[in-house]
């Protein structure tokens, strides 16, 4: 019976330490996992006796301290977490001095977002409920933000 108890208690600590290190959440495993130890547990009580479920109680509670003092002091948070660091940026339209009325050509077809070139700036645009085909003559109607907003020149 030892031994079946002693199987449940260490299928559980697996499945514990498994939830926490590599399935996320509270799932199906960390569960079954709760469930075997507690299952582990009742047995010694039920086959064994008071002084065994005991013992066998703060045995389990001793191993679970230990293994989770050591899952979290060990290395695997180190290769599992992301070390870097974003050092991009947003591309902002001050200092372009773009203003309502510049013009400029679409670069792609716009529908409704596409590319326009106005200067040396290929910018992200947004053509409202028009469809502009490439090559086309544009004018920024207005800008809010970082957002364009175009409208096609009638030739």
């Amino acid at each position: 019976m030892w031994a079946v108890i002693g199987i449940l208690i260490l299928i559980g600590i697996l499945l514990l330490v498994l939830e926490i290190l590599v399935i996320p959440g509270a799932g199906l495993a960390g569960v079954v996992g709760f469930l075997m130890l507690v299952a582990g547990v009742w047995l010694a009580y039920a086959k064994e006796g008071a002084f065994a479920g005991n013992l066998t109680l703060l045995i389990t509670v001793v191993v679970n301290v230990i293994t989770l003092v050591l899952v979290f002091r060990s290395k695997t948070w180190k290769k599992a977490r992301l070390d870097t660091t974003i050092t991009g940026k947003v591309r902002t339209l001050d200092g372009m001095g773009l203003r309502a009325g510049d013009r400029g050509v679409s670069v792609t077809r716009c529908a409704p977002m596409g590319k326009g070139q106005f200067g040396k700036y290929e910018l992200e645009v947004d053509a409202g409920t028009a469809f502009i085909d490439p090559d086309t003559p544009i004018e920024i109607r207005r800008i809010e933000g970082n957002k364009i907003y175009i409208k096609p020149i009638k030739p």
